[in-house]
């Protein structure tokens, strides 16, 4: 039993009107992690109306679900995932509204060519995955991905790429407290926070110059005072320390506490440095299903191979999977080359119909990669072997 790209492609193409209105509904109301419940209500009725058996909340994630389509014979567990989360202010510039829509019609393509498949085919829906909130972590741990043999799912860029390395990522919350006094009157009695918050920063300026040029070192004041009369007593930072491993990214947390504590002595005040969510683990994809992917997309007239080792790369909770089964993360190319990730250009971008054909292809791949892991035993197992092969759990 198999089903050709031809196949597939013709299911995919069918799909496209209602995968763009999909998108464009989850694009047009965007919504924070963990908050995307009218984005869950529209791909849960989509994959409902397709015959899946959608379970809300999994894994003790309001927004999460699983959609489940059993084959007619036991088989491999094979994954799409889709995210949905969008960006404050900025909306949906990472096109998640894409992965969503384009992980839906995937499987509901792949389910029409091939409806008595062996095995079961999923969507997960994976809540939470920007600002540190590790949704994929999050499921993982709570045990959704246990039975899962294989997941895909790609993402929108400016560029195609099959493969693509992605840092490790620490969220940290690094908060100063002080002493409030009047800033006029008696700004000696006061301890400032924010004056905490500020050596910290030129400390964290002065580290860039002494890290390997792979790390990568940014965040923002989420607290600095409320009146500029009052020596603020509370000020805090939320900052990301990446770099390539985990190993890496954790060393430099360290350096990086040691900076906040001396903060902290020249200015009088304590601080307390958290992890505002779960470490992202460095991405490892399955170079065997990310090998044929390309090959399907390729014949859908697709231009895309491996990305170069040093290309500029962010994180992902999909990270964290990559070290406990196989799976891929391929970029596809929805807007003009050097549009920025995170903007409002790359926002715009992800409602036109450019970007839904190229989802349609992307969707497309994702559905071959997931028939033949149900279909072709071969696949499945060197993937596994390759996963083997090369599997360190993350330290």
């Amino acid at each position: 039993m198999s089903v050709s790209l031809q196949e597939l492609s013709d299911q995919l193409t069918a799909l496209r009107p209602r995968m763009e209105q999909v998108s464009l509904a989850v694009h047009g109301r965007p919504e924070l992690k963990f908050a995307e419940y009218h984005a869950q209500q529209v791909l849960t009725g989509w994959l409902i109306e397709s015959g899946f058996t959608v379970s809300a909340g999994a894994g003790g994630l309001d927004t999460a679900f699983t959609a489940v389509h059993e084959g007619s014979t036991p088989g491999p567990y094979v994954a799409v995932l889709a995210e949905y989360d969008a960006l404050p202010g900025i909306g949906h510039g990472c096109g998640h509204n894409l992965i969503a829509a384009g992980a839906a019609a995937a499987a509901i393509g792949l389910v029409r060519a091939l409806p008595a498949h062996p095995g079961t085919v999923a969507v997960i829906g994976t809540p939470g995955e920007e600002m540190g909130g590790a949704g994929k972590v999050r499921l993982a741990e709570a045990g959704v991905f246990d039975d899962v043999d294989a997941a895909v799912m790609f993402h929108p860029s400016d560029r195609s790429a099959t493969t693509q390395h992605a840092l490790a990522a620490a969220h940290l919350r690094v908060a100063f407290t002080g002493r409030s006094a009047h800033a006029a009157k008696s700004p000696w009695e006061g301890r400032s926070a924010l004056a905490g918050v500020q050596l910290f920063l030129n400390a964290v300026d002065a580290l860039r110059q002494f890290v390997p040029p792979t790390a990568r070192l940014h965040g923002i004041v989420s607290g600095g005072g409320q009146a500029p009369n009052v020596v603020p007593a509370h000020a805090a930072v939320d900052l990301y320390v990446r770099d390539r491993t985990t190993s890496e990214a954790r060393a430099l947390v360290e350096r990086v506490r040691r900076a906040a504590e001396g903060a902290a002595l020249a200015t009088g005040t304590r601080v307390e440095v958290s992890e505002t969510g779960p470490l992202y683990a460095e991405r490892r994809d399955s170079p065997v299903l990310a090998a044929h992917f390309g090959a399907a997309v390729r014949a859908l007239g697709l231009d895309i191979a491996p990305d170069t080792p040093d290309a500029p790369a962010g994180s992902s909770d999909i990270g964290n999977l990559s070290h406990l089964l196989p799976v891929i993360h391929p970029y596809v190319r929805i807007a003009e080359p050097g549009t920025p990730a995170h903007s409002e250009a790359m926002a715009e971008a992800a409602a036109t119909p450019f970007a839904h054909d190229r989802t349609r292809i992307a969707a497309t791949g994702l559905a071959k990669v997931a028939a033949d892991l149900l279909t072709d035993p071969e696949l499945l197992a060197s993937a596994r072997a390759e996963f083997a092969g090369r599997s360190v759990a993350p330290r």
